[in-house]
């Protein structure tokens, strides 16, 4: 009986600290990677916003190329959907909600499967030297659950990477002319 009484209070203890930490741990996060492309920013724009494009250079889409992908609505305009389901990269879509031609496109994220989650994806194209910067900026809230996994695994370790490796794919597409 003793024992069931320690154990009780032990996991008691465990979720004031579960519960109270959390309160204690970043509420938002962002990740951010920029490059320069040496390509006219209508190519670049058209390589972002048009989501028949997209697929052509995602790190996603490169991960799990037997993922099921639909694109639908207005092309490269607000209302454009991006939908995804994959074993390795879950389900999800994405939906432009603002788009000015040559300088940004603006995303609402939505994580379905396996955790579910809402970001807010800009990608911001900006004149530099001879190219053009693109930034591609994700920033979202965490969740009780996701603050607690950003203790052990900050979102710019999880998906820094997948921004480097896709804004490279843009690059290299977007130089070709293509």
């Amino acid at each position: 009986m003793k024992f069931l009484k320690v154990l009780v209070a032990i996991i008691a203890i465990l979720i004031i600290i579960f519960l109270v930490g959390g309160l204690f741990l970043p509420k938002t996060y962002s990740v951010s990677r920029t490059t320069v492309i040496n390509a006219p920013d209508s190519v670049i724009y058209k390589n972002i916003a048009d989501f028949n494009q997209f697929t052509k250079w995602n790190p996603w889409s490169k991960m799990e190329p037997s993922a099921k992908v639909t694109v639908s609505g207005p092309v490269a305009q607000p209302g454009q959907l991006y939908a995804w389901e994959g074993k390795e990269t879950g389900t999800g879509q994405m939906k432009i909600v603002k788009a000015e031609p040559s300088k940004l496109v603006d995303i609402e994220l939505k994580f379905i499967k396996p955790f579910e989650s809402v970001a807010d994806t800009k990608f911001e194209i900006q004149p530099e030297g001879t190219g053009q910067k693109v930034t591609w900026t994700m920033s979202g809230e965490n969740n009780l659950i996701s603050k607690w996994m950003c203790v052990f695994v900050s979102m710019d370790k999880m998906i820094g990477k997948d921004f480097e490796s896709g804004l490279q794919s843009l690059k290299e597409k977007s130089e070709k002319g293509e």
